[in-house]
């Protein structure tokens, strides 16, 4: 090459050969990890959790329920599920079936049907909720009528929030 082609720039027609920097980075598949999972009250929690995070990946059970679960039966809250021992995983669904905490911290106080304080997991947590959602709309109240609409039940604003196609409640657009 001369000098001169050297300092020219390039036209639009020419091809220019990119450096290996800038070349683009194959796909690389990462390693697969064998972690262990280990199974509580039917929720597969993986075991590099720690025992007080990984119980509240069970549905149901709050950050309150799961440092009251682990206070209760003695288990350092650092521990991690997978070094926990078949004894202390029946410990923990034993205890969680029949869950010894304050009222308030259940997630079913005063059921309307029998009146008792009660905690619910997993399905039977959602049961609850659609029944009480149907019974809601049943009565016509006005939570019933938010949920059936499909708007924000919780006194959230809807102007611009919550918007989805044909639910547009605040604004309206002119016409062209």
């Amino acid at each position: 090459m001369s000098d001169k082609q050297k300092t020219e720039k390039p036209s639009k027609g020419d091809k220019v050969e990119k450096a290996d920097k800038t070349e683009k980075k194959k796909y690389e598949p990462k390693e697969e990890s064998n972690e262990m999972l280990i199974r509580i009250m039917g929720n597969d929690i993986p075991g590099s959790k720690s025992v007080f995070v990984g119980l509240t990946k069970i549905k149901g059970v709050s950050w309150a329920i799961a440092n009251a679960t682990v206070i209760k039966l003695g288990i350092p809250k650092t521990k991690k599920i997978s070094e926990l021992s078949k004894e202390d995983i029946s410990k923990i669904e034993t205890f969680m079936k029949k869950i010894d905490v304050y009222d308030f911290l259940k997630n079913r106080r005063k059921d309307l049907e029998t009146g008792e304080t009660k905690h619910y997991y997993g399905s039977d947590l959602d049961i609850r909720r659609e029944f009480d959602i149907k019974r809601m709309k049943e009565m016509k109240s006005y939570k019933g009528l938010r949920h059936a609409s499909k708007l924000p039940v919780r006194g959230q604003r809807t102007r611009s929030h919550f918007r989805r196609k044909g639910a547009a409640m605040g604004v309206k657009k002119k016409k062209k």
